[in-house]
Parts: C-alpha cells; sequence; structure tokens
C-alpha cells in the first residue's frame, strides 16, 4: 500500500513537470480511488517589495549599498571605538537622518502597492460548493473551483469556460488589459458542459483537465478534459486558446458564465507576463557615486600623506615628544604600526567632510518637493477625467531630462480608446459629417473629380452595404412596454471598424436591428481608421527634433499599427520602411536563412546610406534618410531563440545594429513579456541608453517596469498602467512638457547641485588639510566643531536647495517650444569630466585663496590696536567666514531666475551665520569643557584689516567666476546681434511656405546653457 502510494506520488511530481491535471470542483472522478488534493499557488497577487518582517533588514541592505551611507557607517564606528579630534554626532546624526527619512519614503510607496494588491486579493467573488453559491474573497480561490463571473466582471483567476447563459455557450470578452485590443473576443464552452448552467448542475460535472503548466504567452494554450459519467467511459475533448478566459479580462454582453480555476495567483499569464518591481537607480545617482570614489581617493591620499609626515616630522625627537606634551607610559609602550594606523584613521575623520553625507538629504527633499511641481502643473490637468499628473516616486525627476529612446503602446495610448466614422468617399465624392436632411448624406468636401453629388441610388446603396456587410451581432436591451424594435440596441464585434462603420450608418438613417431567419451576410473589408490622440503628432515630432528615437510596442495587427504610426508621423512618407514579419520571412521554406538573409540586406543598405561621420545620430536624422523598422512578435521570437549554429547566433547582433540606424521600429502582435525583453535588451546596448516606457493597459505594466522611466496614461483600460508607473499623466501630449521643460530643468537643477555640493566641501576641508603642515600634523581642528556640524545644516544647505527647486537658466516655454535643446544636456552633460575637473579645480583654487591668503594676513604680529594678537581659533574663524561668504555669492552668481525665496534664503543664510557666530561666542556655555570660541568673532570683527582681508579675499575668489561670467555675456550679445542680421536678410528672401517642425528656425535661446 505504501508503495503504490509513493509510485502515485512520484509519479504525479513528474507528470507535472510538462502538465497539470485539475479537478473541476475538486471533486474525485471515481468513487473507488482515494483522492489525493494536489498542491498549487493560491490566488493572492502581489507586487509589493517588503513585508512587515523583512522590511528592517531588506531596506538597509538597499541603503546601505550606496557608497556614501556605507562610508558614514564606517566612520561612525571609527570614532565611536578611536579617539578621534570630532564627536560621533557629526557623522551619526546626520547618517541617521538620511537612513530614517528613506526609510519612511520608501515604507510608504510599498505601502500603497500593499493597498492595491488588497484591493484585488479581498475583492469578492462567488465560489460554486455543494450546489450553492459561496461568497469568497478572491485570494481564497484555489485551482479546481468552479468560478461564477457575470457581466462587466474581471475573471479572477485563468479559467477555462465550461458554460455560459447562452444556449450556444459562448461569452463576449474584452482583453484591453492584456493584450490592448479593446474589441469583444469570442470564447466557446465544451459541448459536453454547455448545458450545465445553474448551480445544481454544474456541482454534479465529474471531470479531469489536463493541461500544460503555466506559461506566459497570452495566445497559446493546450490541453483536454476529460468527462466522465456514471454508466459511459470518459468522454475527452481538445481544449484551447478559445477555451481559456483570462485573469485581467472582462466579461462583456454575457449576463454570467461558469469556469474552472486553472491557473491562479502568480501563475496566471497575468502574472507571467508582469515585471517585478525593482530598484530604479537614475543616471544622476550613478554620476553621483563615480564623484564618491573619486573624492574617497582624494581623502585616502589626503590621510595617507598626513600620516606619513606625522612620523616624518616625529622623526626629530624634539618633535616627537615636546616638553608641553610629553607622552604617557601607556602610549610609548603601543606598538607603532597601531599607532600609525590609528592616525590614519583619525585622519580620515578630520577629513571626512569631504564626503558629503548631507547632500543626500539635499538630493532627497529637492526630489521629493520638486514633484510636486509636476502635479501642480495646469498643463498636464484634463477635463474629461478632472484629473492631472501624478508622481508615484520622486527618484527619478532628472531621468526625464536624460531619455534616448522611447516605448509606447499605440491603442489609448499614441490613439483614443475608440472608432468613429468620420468621412466617406462614394463614386470620387468626399462627404463628411452627419446630414440633417432626410434626402441623404451632406457634402462638406468637394468632390475628387467634379463639383456635383453622388447619384442618391449610388448613396443609398452605399449605406446599406454598410449596414449589412459585416459581423456585426446585436443585443436588444429588455423593453418593458412595445416592440422588440424600440429597444436599445447594443453593437457587438471582434473589430471595433465594424462597429464605428455600423454606427456611421445608422446616423444617416439606416439602422441594423440584426441577423433575421438565419441570413448570412457578406463581410465588408473596409475599415475605419482611429482617432488619434490630440496633438500625438505634434508630440512625436518635438521628440524627434529632440533627437529622441520613439519605437511603438502594440498587439496590435500590423496593418493597423502601420496606419497609426504615419498618421502620428512617426514614419514621415519620405520614411523608407524595412519589414521583418511573418509575411516576409515565409516566402521561403527555411524561415531562418530567409531572415539572416533580411537582416544582411537590411544592415548593408543601413551601413551604405547612413553617414559614417563620427558625429552625433541623433542631429544626424534630420539630414539624411529616414528609415524605419517594422517587426512583428513571431518574428522577434525567432531572433531572440535562434539556433546556435554559425549562420545565426548574431541575429540578435545584427538586428540592434539596425535598430539603432532606424529613426523609429514598430514592433506589432507583442505579447506583454516581449514588450519589456524588447526594452530590456535596449537598456543593454553599449552605452546604456535612458529608455522611458508609456502605456495605458495592463499589458504595458511590464515593460514600464523594466526601463528606467515609466509613465502611465490614465486611459479607458484601467488603472493597472498608471498605479505601477513612475509618473502618471492624462495624455500621450503631456509627454512632451513633462520631458522637454520639467525634464531639462529637473536634471540641470540636481546636476548643479551635485557639482555645488562637492565643490563646497572641497572647499571646506582643504584649508583644513594645508592647516596640518603648519600645526605638526597633529590633528589640529582648524574649524569649531559647532561651525563643522552646522556648515552643511544651517549655513550652506537652504540656498542650494532653493536654487535647485526654483532655477529657470532657461524660460520654461522656451525649452516646451524648443525642443533641440534637450539635445544640450543629453548624455548626462553636466555631469560628464570635464564640469567635474572644472568644479574641482575651483574649489582647490578657492580653498588655497582661503587659507593663504588668511596666513599672510597674519604674518603681522598684531592685528588689534591694543596690540593683541589673535590665535589659532580666530584664523579658522576668518577663513570659515571668507568660505561661507564665497560659496553662497558663488551660488548668488550662477542663479539666472530670482524670486523672493532665493533672495531670503541667500541673504538669510549669511545674516544666520553672522547672528549665530555673535551668539555662539557671546555667551558663556555651562556644557562646554573650553569656552575656546568666547568672544571670538566680535574681537575678530573689530579689526579694520579683517575686514579688509575678508572682502578682497571673497573677490580674489570669485573673479575667475565673473571674469567668466562677463565673457559669456559678450559672446551671447555678439550671437545675437548676428542672428538679428541674419534674421533681417532671411526675411527680405524669404517667401510664404510650411516647414517641418525638424527644419525650424530655432530661438537665440537654444544656444544657451
Amino acid at each position: 500500500m505504501f508503495r503504490r502510494s509513493f509510485n502515485r506520488f512520484c509519479a504525479g511530481e513528474e507528470k507535472r513537470v510538462g502538465t497539470r491535471t485539475v479537478f473541476v470542483g475538486n471533486h474525485p472522478v471515481s468513487e473507488t480511488e482515494a483522492y489525493i488534493a494536489q498542491r498549487f499557488c493560491d490566488n493572492r497577487i502581489v507586487s509589493s517589495k517588503y513585508t512587515l518582517w523583512n522590511f528592517l533588514p531588506k531596506n538597509l541592505f538597499e541603503q546601505f549599498r550606496r557608497i556614501a551611507n556605507f562610508y558614514f557607517l564606517i566612520i561612525f564606528l571609527v570614532q565611536v571605538t578611536v579617539d578621534t579630534p570630532t564627536s560621533p554626532v557629526t557623522s551619526g546624526l546626520p547618517l541617521f537622518f538620511v537612513i530614517t527619512v528613506t526609510a519612511i519614503k520608501q515604507g510608504y510607496e510599498d505601502w500603497l502597492r500593499h493597498r492595491a494588491d488588497n484591493e484585488v486579493n479581498k475583492s469578492t467573488v462567488y465560489i460554486i460548493e455543494n450546489a450553492k453559491r459561496v461568497r469568497k474573497e478572491s485570494e481564497k480561490i484555489k485551482v479546481g473551483d468552479v468560478v461564477e463571473v457575470q457581466a462587466d466582471e474581471t475573471f479572477p483567476c485563468d479559467l477555462i469556460l465550461l458554460s455560459s447563459c447562452t444556449s450556444d455557450g459562448t461569452c463576449y470578452v474584452t482583453t484591453a488589459s492584456l493584450d490592448g485590443e479593446s474589441n469583444c473576443k469570442t470564447h466557446y464552452a465544451v459541448r459536453d458542459t454547455i448545458a450545465l448552467c445553474t448551480a445544481e448542475s454544474i456541482d454534479t460535472l465529474r471531470a479531469a483537465i489536463e493541461c500544460e503548466q503555466p506559461q506566459p504567452d497570452l495566445y497559446k494554450f493546450v490541453g483536454r478534459i476529460n468527462i466522465y459519467s456514471n454508466s459511459l467511459e470518459a468522454v475527452a475533448r481538445s481544449l484551447g486558446p478559445e477555451n481559456l478566459l483570462l485573469k485581467g479580462a472582462t466579461l462583456k454582453n454575457t449576463k454570467k458564465i461558469y469556469g474552472v480555476a486553472v491557473y491562479t495567483g502568480m501563475e496566471t499569464k497575468m502574472a507571467l507576463n508582469y515585471q517585478g518591481k525593482s530598484q530604479k537607480r537614475s543616471a544622476v545617482e550613478k554620476s553621483i557615486n563615480a564623484f564618491l570614489i573619486v573624492y574617497l581617493f582624494i581623502l585616502l591620499a589626503k590621510a595617507a600623506v598626513c600620516t606619513t609626515l606625522k612620523y616624518v616630522w616625529q622623526s626629530t625627537p624634539y618633535n616627537d615628544e615636546p616638553w608641553y606634551n610629553q607622552k604617557t607610559q601607556k602610549e610609548r609602550e603601543t606598538l607603532k604600526v597601531l599607532k600609525m594606523f590609528t592616525d590614519f584613521l583619525s585622519f580620515m575623520v578630520l577629513f571626512n567632510f569631504i564626503i558629503p553625507v548631507s547632500m543626500y538629504v539635499t538630493v532627497e527633499m529637492q526630489k521629493f518637493l520638486g514633484s510636486f511641481f509636476i502635479s501642480w502643473d495646469k498643463d498636464f490637468y484634463d477635463e474629461e477625467i478632472n484629473e492631472g499628473a501624478l508622481v508615484n516616486t520622486s527618484d527619478l525627476n532628472e531621468e526625464l531630462g536624460q531619455v534616448d529612446y522611447i516605448f509606447t503602446d499605440k491603442t489609448g495610448t499614441l490613439t483614443e480608446n475608440s472608432m468613429e466614422f468620420i468621412e466617406c468617399c462614394i463614386d470620387g465624392h468626399k462627404y463628411k459629417g452627419v446630414a440633417p436632411e432626410t434626402d441623404g448624406l451632406s457634402q462638406t468636401d468637394g468632390p475628387l473629380t467634379y463639383f456635383d453629388k453622388a447619384d442618391k441610388n449610388r448613396e443609398e446603396l452605399f449605406l446599406r452595404a454598410l449596414c449589412l456587410c459585416h459581423t456585426v451581432e446585436v443585443k436588444t436591451s429588455d423593453a418593458v412596454d412595445g416592440p422588440p424594435e424600440s429597444a436599445e440596441l447594443t453593437y457587438m464585434s471582434s473589430s471595433p471598424d465594424e462597429i464605428a462603420l455600423v454606427k456611421g450608418a445608422k446616423k444617416y438613417g439606416f439602422t441594423f436591428v440584426g441577423i433575421r431567419n438565419g441570413h448570412m451576410r457578406v463581410e465588408n473589408q473596409r475599415k475605419e481608421i482611429e482617432v488619434l490622440q490630440d496633438q500625438a503628432a505634434e508630440t512625436i515630432e518635438a521628440l524627434h527634433a529632440a533627437g529622441l528615437k520613439v519605437w511603438v510596442l502594440t498587439g496590435d495587427k500590423m496593418e493597423t499599427a502601420k496606419s497609426t504610426c504615419y498618421a502620428c508621423r512617426l514614419f514621415q512618407t519620405s520614411t523608407e520602411l524595412l519589414e521583418l514579419t511573418t509575411k516576409t520571412i515565409e516566402e521561403s521554406e527555411r524561415k531562418e536563412d530567409r531572415l539572416h538573409e533580411l537582416l544582411i540586406e537590411y544592415r548593408k543598405k543601413l551601413l551604405h546610406d547612413f553617414p559614417k561621420s563620427t558625429r552625433s545620430l541623433k542631429k544626424a536624422w534630420t539630414e539624411h534618410q529616414e528609415y524605419g523598422l517594422i517587426i512583428d512578435g513571431s518574428t522577434l521570437s525567432l531572433i531572440l531563440n535562434s539556433s546556435q549554429d554559425s549562420s545565426s547566433n548574431n541575429y540578435k547582433s545584427i538586428f540592434l545594429q539596425i535598430c539603432m540606424k532606424c529613426t523609429a521600429v514598430l514592433c506589432c502582435r507583442m505579447a506583454p513579456l516581449q514588450k519589456a525583453q524588447i526594452v530590456r535588451m535596449v537598456k543593454n546596448l553599449k552605452g546604456s541608453p535612458i529608455t522611458l516606457s508609456i502605456g495605458d493597459g495592463a499589458n504595458d505594466v511590464s515593460m514600464i517596469l523594466e526601463s528606467h522611466v515609466g509613465i502611465g496614461i490614465k486611459g479607458k483600460e484601467g488603472r493597472q498602467a498608471a498605479r505601477n508607473s513612475d509618473y502618471a499623466v492624462p495624455k500621450f501630449k503631456h509627454l512632451k512638457k513633462l520631458l522637454l521643460a520639467h525634464g531639462h530643468l529637473y536634471y540641470v537643477r540636481i546636476a548643479h547641485l551635485v557639482q555645488y555640493f562637492f565643490y563646497k566641501n572641497l572647499c571646506f576641508i582643504l584649508p583644513q588639510f594645508l592647516y596640518q603642515f603648519f600645526c605638526g600634523f597633529s590633528q589640529q581642528p582648524l574649524y569649531d566643531a559647532a561651525y563643522l556640524t552646522m556648515y552643511n545644516i544651517c549655513f550652506t544647505s537652504l540656498p542650494i536647495l532653493a536654487y535647485s527647486l526654483l532655477e529657470q537658466h532657461i524660460n520654461i516655454d522656451t525649452l516646451a517650444s524648443d525642443p533641440r535643446l534637450y539635445m544640450k544636456i543629453s548624455d548626462n552633460a553636466m555631469l560628464q569630466l570635464g564640469p567635474f575637473l572644472y568644479w574641482t579645480f575651483l574649489a582647490a583654487f578657492e580653498g588655497t585663496v582661503f587659507f593663504f591668503g588668511t596666513y599672510f594676513l597674519f604674518q603681522t604680529s598684531s592685528l588689534e590696536e591694543n596690540a593683541k594678537v589673535y590665535g589659532n581659533w580666530t584664523f579658522g574663524t576668518i577663513v570659515f567666514t571668507v568660505l561661507v561668504f564665497t560659496v553662497t555669492l558663488k551660488l548668488a552668481l550662477d542663479t539666472r531666475f530670482w524670486t523672493w525665496i532665493n533672495h531670503f534664503v541667500i541673504w538669510g543664510s549669511l545674516a544666520f551665520y553672522v547672528f549665530f557666530s555673535f551668539f555662539w561666542g557671546g555667551i558663556i556655555w555651562p556644557f562646554l569643557k573650553q569656552q575656546r570660541m568666547y568672544f571670538v568673532f566680535a574681537q575678530m570683527l573689530s579689526s579694520v584689516s579683517t575686514w579688509l582681508a575678508i572682502v578682497l579675499l571673497i573677490f580674489i575668489s570669485l573673479f575667475p567666476e565673473i571674469l567668466l561670467i562677463v565673457l559669456k555675456n559678450v559672446r551671447r550679445r555678439s550671437a545675437r546681434r548676428n542672428l538679428s542680421c541674419k534674421r533681417a536678410s532671411d526675411s527680405l528672401s524669404a517667401r510664404p511656405s510650411v516647414r517641418p517642425l525638424l527644419l525650424r528656425t530655432f530661438s537665440d535661446e537654444s544656444n544657451i546653457l
């Protein structure tokens, strides 16, 4: 008995590798054999990242992956364990603040994801148990349960259709949230279960379903159902995609259906197409990490130099142990190697402020507060849905200004999710609009050949054809009184084009009322165009002009998608299209050989026609032949999953080379997971281009999560895309301002913030390093502890925060109207090596001026009228005063867009520093062991020579910057004069013409950054 059970268990496990067996209603098919319930996953959907138990360790692990956080943790531990010249509070408090704020922010965002999951998992469903409808939560559904779904409800899991309220066992389903297609699809029940339309009858069914294990292909399903009865042997019926109802799809125009759950929870096809959320990091953050590594090496070099020179200095006995500072016995017995290591760590702590941990606090605040500008922008407000833009994560604001590739869905994104009858042509005559007359159509456009209307009989024949040549079915709502014709008609069809045509004919008095007497009509091959979203074409033109590549990834048919691309101006009339579709490769018996031939042919064409210059490809698109690529899902699978022989293992490489040379790419008949694969493939290109995905349905979620930046459209297909995106906007047209204006400004602001932080901290620490050469490398601090702590937190933090929130180096309207400005900051231009070295050398110059300017001032024996001599704390205070004023005024020179807030924080910060210095040095503080700063600041400012020295040193430090600004202004004025002269000469010879956006003359502001 045990062996039999063991063999059966093992056989079942072996069978689960390729297939699974599902017992309908979880009833055994035979009363003689014991029923052993199989284990499948539950029906819970999980999109959250943390749980209550793993939040703390997982979040801390992710945060300490940041170089700065890990570094300051080490510094804090060193300060706690080793006798260092500064208090552990100076590094521990800012680190604790950063970790806490970030954890709260990420915890809140994950709580929102938990809440969204619970909305789905706790939704109400009805299960048939013991011939009764039992109300349960969606997450309680098990594989094998029989589920009742009613009209307009979403299927809670993947179901095999058993029966419906219709006599033929059919139901209508929309899968817009899965594949983007908004038309109704017909699904069928097997004929043996059609009659089981009640809870009592469906509970009598004894059947087992054998089907494949879960896999993500939406259009593939293979299985069979074995139906058992008391008197007859099992009847087997095949199952295919037409019998499978997918989770996320919606039941339409059918009162109710019964289905058995075959895939649940994270094993449903929708969940398998869901790309799990990963931590997205912007290009700016990567640059920050690179800068931190550079500055860390500078820090290590400083500590190593000072440690070495300290022991060179102490090689002289008098310097090693002067009479006023005798060593203790313990110090004399300490190993020299250990003492050197301790000194090295002490110097690390002394210079650790060169790594700006407070920068992370400011960056987090800038991103959080800056994100409100998107939400507050009135241009993003849509009156239809009464909503504006939504920011789901503020970590990627600056990434909006660095996008290279845009991947967009078609249905509901580039197009409205609706079909309309716009115009028609009858016998060469163009007709448009609804006719108020009763005798035919109104003519709103001139005829194509002559100015008569078409014959009335021809008009009626045309409208009659629209009414009769289609596959539309009619659903009649129940009429309380009157004949059936008085009831309201609802049209159903697998093609929204046909519904648009029938409704168009209805407007002109020809109404289709349904099929009578079983008479079939001939299908009309004419198709109507889909409505473009408002300004979609203008938006794509602007994005192309900004140097961005736009790819359309859609589950729709090639013909429809191709027409939309032309309408949206993704493809121009001059664009040469290269096709890699099932149609083009089926001409040969071996598809892979034909595919390889086409890939080689297209690559040769592009390499021959495309410029070989080393200029940026973005600038070359406007001057040379444009190419567009069309590929479908089947061909893409062939490329990605090609065999590994020598002739085909480079398919992917050649395909990518072709894509990079094309200005636009159309990918049609794409499954959701394929969309994500394409995005991932482009992300991994050389140079790691920044990708953005935009869509409105659940079928777009995977690519939205895969790309660097995900944009959700608040469309008609639900809010799955909007909930899983980084940003959500009502319309595709809003992408233009979001990238060209907001993205541009966000990037410029935060790039300046990052460079400024490293600059002001190098200015801060370089005098401290130079001071060690004059104090015997004794680790004596140059600045008071209060100044060390307050420098980044209070004295210099608010001006740069205000700048990073409000600065507009170019007017926002100019940025939105002049797309080429976007190229000025592409490829992370402001955080490259050149700007970084400029800021570093500027800081080194100013830090040297601060220290040696004050040092030369101290060469006089006394600075006061009463012949008193200033001490080391006065020396450090003068350096610190020049430092604070210089770095703050440097930011004032950089500001182009002044507001009252900028004035308040800049001049207010300087005033606060002066007030704090008087206050800090004007009182004897009982909790301080040494009153070393008592009356130092007031006494320092009593000297006229000190005042003159401070003003002179500030001017000398800022002189290179002032000179550079003057030269830029002279050059800018010269360029404006030349441009005005050119415009004046052009206006004399110019004639009225309509030019494409790419060839428009750009404003003079485009040369200003």
